[in-house]
């Protein structure tokens, strides 16, 4: 059979759109018998990457490539997922070799794609990012959650910064997933991202978290007292908390400054307290037995009732 130079050229340029890689079911819209990809195969034109899914060219593939290669091997309507869409949207940075796809049709399993049910999936679900269909946010927070706990946080944190994350879209995805695995894990981390008072960091919002679960009175954040900005108050007890990092207060400048900011805060009449991330990391429940002895030992040295 004659081969039409005009079907390559168009085959090439779709290629170049999708990271190197085309299935046969796009090579067969553009002109292709199954008889002439069988023959670009054998003289090395066309490389194998999955069943029905070929490199262009070459095989060496970029990681986009090796995404959209798996998704396109997964049938209609197969979507990057889990760990790997994490990777996508720039949630982790963190690379499986194994690629993760959601599919609703049976795939051939290869060690390169670990295929995932799409029975729940929803079309609010669906999303497409660097021209790749892909699970939306919430889906692949929730996927996420299922399979890697251990640095949800981080992933979430990862969208929060981003602007990427969407409260009502992820309580609408927690609704209809009812007693799928990870909505108890996602549900719990979103907790401090419902808060709503201004807060400028991730130590805020967990302090917050902490005080919020505990009982204790909310207090203040980021307010100006005294010429000072404090990173949390309580003005009837005239208690501050400084929040403590070691990127924001690891120079010496920063180190001399704080402890004279600390006298002079003193002398305006309010005491202050430092918190550091790793405390809260590794003791919230004594962090909070103590704020609330020193709430109350605070209100008992101004003469006030207790609580």
């Amino acid at each position: 059979m004659r081969e039409e130079p005009g079907s390559h050229r168009a085959i090439a340029e779709m290629a170049s759109r999708q990271y190197g890689v085309i299935s046969a079911g796009q090579m067969v819209s553009l002109g292709l018998s199954k008889d002439q990809i069988f023959r670009e195969v054998s003289i090395g034109r066309l490389h194998r990457v999955h069943r029905g899914v070929y490199a262009v060219g070459h095989s060496a593939l970029s990681r986009h490539g090796e995404c959209l290669a798996a998704v396109l091997g997964g049938g209609d309507g197969a979507l990057l997922s889990h760990r790997s869409a994490a990777w996508l949207w720039g949630l982790t940075t963190r690379w499986r070799p194994v690629v993760e796809i959601t599919a609703s049709s049976p795939v051939e399993t290869r060690c390169a794609i670990e295929v995932h049910s799409a029975t729940a999936l929803h079309q609010e679900d669906r999303a497409a990012f660097d021209q790749i269909p892909v699970t939306a946010i919430p889906r692949t927070l929730l996927d996420f959650a299922a399979v890697d706990p251990r640095f949800l946080g981080a992933a979430i944190e990862r969208a929060y910064r981003c602007d990427l994350l969407d409260l009502d879209a992820i309580d609408r995805l927690l609704i209809r997933s009812r007693g799928f695995r990870g909505v108890a894990r996602l549900r719990k981390a979103m907790e401090i991202y419902r808060i709503t008072v201004f807060t400028r960091s991730r130590l805020e919002r967990r302090f917050l978290a902490v005080v919020r679960r505990a009982g204790l009175r909310q207090p203040s954040m980021n307010l100006f007292v005294a010429g000072f900005e404090l990173d949390a108050y309580w003005p009837v007890e005239r208690f501050a908390v400084e929040l403590d990092t070691y990127d924001h207060h690891g120079d010496p400048v920063a180190f001399e400054a704080d402890r004279i900011r600390q006298e002079d805060l003193k002398l305006a009449g309010i005491e202050m307290v430092r918190l550091t991330g790793v405390r809260m990391d590794r003791e919230p429940e004594a962090v909070v037995v103590r704020l609330r002895r020193l709430l109350a030992q605070r209100r008992a040295q101004l003469g006030l009732p207790p609580n």
